[in-house]
């Protein structure tokens, strides 16, 4: 019952970082310029890829008979309010906005990690994560390689 209690509370941790990601992608697509039309399309793919990452991790939490956490990290939040206070001052050139993105990459990506290290977590479901987390860490590279053409 205690590593069933762990193995839902992890899930749910990354349910919920799922969430932010969404969030900041939603945010971000606003933040850039209409000409960036590309960029937009990568984030709204990026953004469908979390939400097939919550709806998997969901479906394992509620197999569990438990509730599916629907909030954002509260680190997130507070991340997203300190971005409209800088926004304010710098403005929402595209470099900056792929930086904040990268920023939300390497949170996502320590939040796998943290979870594929919890020794716990059934194989089946360390499989789905890692193969998430695999696929994060392409859109990060993604993400940072796009900021380092962007000046």
């Amino acid at each position: 019952m205690e590593n069933t209690q762990a193995t839902v509370e992890i899930l749910n941790d990354l349910i919920q970082i799922n969430n932010d990601r969404i969030e900041g992608y939603q945010r971000a697509s606003k933040d850039l310029k209409d000409s960036d039309a590309e960029l937009k399309s990568l984030f709204t793919r990026f953004i469908g890829q979390s939400q097939g990452y919550r709806l998997a991790l969901g479906t394992e939490v509620s197999a569990f008979g438990n509730d599916i956490e629907t909030g954002t990290t509260t680190s997130g939040k507070i991340h997203r309010a300190w971005l409209d206070v800088k926004a304010a001052f710098t403005g929402h050139d595209t470099h900056n906005v792929l930086e904040e993105c990268e920023f939300g990459e390497d949170a996502i990506l320590k939040a796998y990690r943290t979870a594929l290290e919890d020794e716990n977590l059934p194989a089946y479901l360390r499989e789905t994560i890692s193969q998430q987390e695999s696929e994060l860490l392409d859109a990060h590279d993604e993400i940072k390689a796009l900021r380092d053409t962007v000046h």
